[in-house]
């Protein structure tokens, strides 16, 4: 993971749940790719499709709700979402994406899509390049970006298995 990104804002609002980002016909898989297909299937049809490695979702509150899955935040991975920004997360759903690897930050950012965003990890930093706004976040944990670096958590224990 990189301590900076920068990408293309999708912007959601509140209380996006998981089935929404993964509709549950799909769950028959673990594969992200696949579920990468179908993310945001029935709320916005156009997003698997336009989608590009890179970009970052920009939501309201409750980013994340609903059912426990881990497909919900492998589906984002698979389609090449860097990073989740959202005024906050439902809490299965952030442990969910630490776990797997994507990086989440909590945060109120003004945005729409399209916007350009830049997330800077460590300093706690998102700009919001289109709009020439600024905004902090607490910075996750050491360990936490450890384990979003490794690629979630069981690929962090297998790497330090290794040592």
């Amino acid at each position: 993971m990189d301590k900076i990104i920068s990408g293309k804002v999708w912007k959601f609002g509140r209380n996006v749940d998981t089935d929404q980002i993964i509709p549950a016909e799909y769950l028959v898989t673990g594969d992200a790719e696949e579920l990468a297909k179908h993310a945001f299937e029935k709320v916005r049809g156009d997003f698997a499709g336009k989608v590009k490695a890179g970009d970052i979702i920009v939501a309201d509150e409750n980013f994340g709700c609903g059912s426990s899955r881990e497909h919900a935040p492998r589906a984002l991975i698979g389609a090449g979402v860097a990073c989740v920004i959202a005024k906050s997360f439902a809490r299965i759903f952030f442990r969910n994406s630490i776990n797997i690897g994507l990086p989440l930050v909590e945060c109120d950012v003004e945005a729409e899509d399209g916007d350009v965003i830049e997330v800077d990890f460590e300093k706690g930093t998102v700009v919001n390049e289109t709009k020439d706004k600024s905004y902090s976040f607490k910075p996750l944990p050491e360990f936490l970006l450890k384990l979003i670096e490794s690629g979630g958590l069981v690929e962090y224990v297998k790497k330090n298995l290794k040592k």
